[in-house]
């Protein structure tokens, strides 16, 4: 068994060491331009062309990421880049959900407490108490019910919080109020008081935080997102800041990271920037979760989380 690597960053030394270390009877091996050996197996990020294009033999294509939508975005700027009729199956889990869920609680509990607000006076040096939210007018919304997603709802849940979520096709989660489709996007933020974003970045999510979905949004409102920085209209996001439609913003991704630094986000005082750190990739969970799929598939059984290309997730 061959298997290919690639990722224009991350050490490959630790990856080769330890999918050899579960997979003794596996040649893996860094990919190079000039490597044209067999390959049963790839395990990428952004992936050049000549790498995968003619390798139409492979059985399987591994993103090393929480998303594909780099190795699709790659796909659509030199089609052919991940050969016909080879699956492409992306990380599910792998440790992300609980990084999430950290995420998720540490933002909408800074919310929720007022602890933003707090910041904001002590700069100021005033002592002033305020009003604390009720649970009761702190509805949150989730885009998002995948994995990830429903993690990071039912971390929600458990802290008594007003949970709904929104998705594509329907999806059904105890102590969640689920919508669906783009006919119930509207329903599912009318009201809510912290939005935050989960969804896969597709053509069909790129751009959905904007001023339409703000107006829809309880007054006031909080926006996390967790997603991709696509997702967002900046230029939306700071009018409904200014108007108070929204009451504040933390935000993980961008749509040029790192972020350039004249952008408005740095110095507004309503936004909380991290720099796309919600979730990271943990090396020995994904290899876990790689080998049982390479498994899977030499034992002839169907590997999990295949993408559907069409969809992008």
């Amino acid at each position: 068994m061959n298997i290919i690597f690639y990722h224009p960053t991350f050490d490959a030394k630790p990856w080769i060491d330890g999918i050899t270390k579960r997979l003794p009877q596996a040649n893996v091996r860094v990919w190079n331009a000039n490597d044209h050996e067999p390959a049963d197996y790839a395990l990428v990020w952004r992936p050049p062309y000549a790498m995968l294009a003619p390798r139409t033999m492979l059985k399987g294509i591994f993103a090393l990421g929480a998303g594909v939508d780099a190795i699709l975005t790659q796909e659509q700027r030199q089609p052919g880049t991940l050969p016909a009729g080879v699956p492409l199956l992306r990380l599910e889990d792998t440790g992300m959900a609980l990084q999430m869920q950290e995420y998720a609680l540490a933002s909408v509990l800074r919310y929720f407490r007022r602890m933003d607000e707090y910041q904001l006076f002590q700069q100021q040096k005033q002592w002033r108490p305020l009003a604390p939210h009720s649970r009761s007018e702190f509805t949150i919304g989730i885009l998002g019910a995948g994995v990830l997603g429903s993690s990071v709802a039912q971390a929600l849940v458990d802290m008594q919080f007003t949970v709904r979520s929104w998705s594509r096709s329907a999806k059904s989660q105890e102590g969640v109020q689920s919508f669906y489709g783009d006919d119930q996007l509207s329903a599912f933020a009318s009201g809510c008081k912290v939005l935050i974003n989960l969804l896969p970045n597709t053509p069909h999510t790129a751009g959905i935080l904007n001023h339409q979905l703000f107006t829809n949004l309880s007054h006031n409102a909080y926006l996390i997102n967790l997603g991709r920085g696509g997702h967002l209209v900046e230029g939306d996001l700071l009018r409904a800041l200014d108007s108070g439609q929204l009451a504040a913003a933390t935000l993980d991704v961008f749509v040029e990271e790192p972020l350039p630094g004249m952008h408005p986000f740095w110095s507004h005082p309503r936004v909380s920037i991290t720099p796309h750190v919600a979730a990271d990739t943990l090396p020995e969970e994904a290899m876990d979760s790689i080998v049982s799929n390479i498994l899977a598939i030499e034992a002839g059984r169907e590997p999990k989380g295949r993408v559907d290309l069409g969809r992008g997730y």
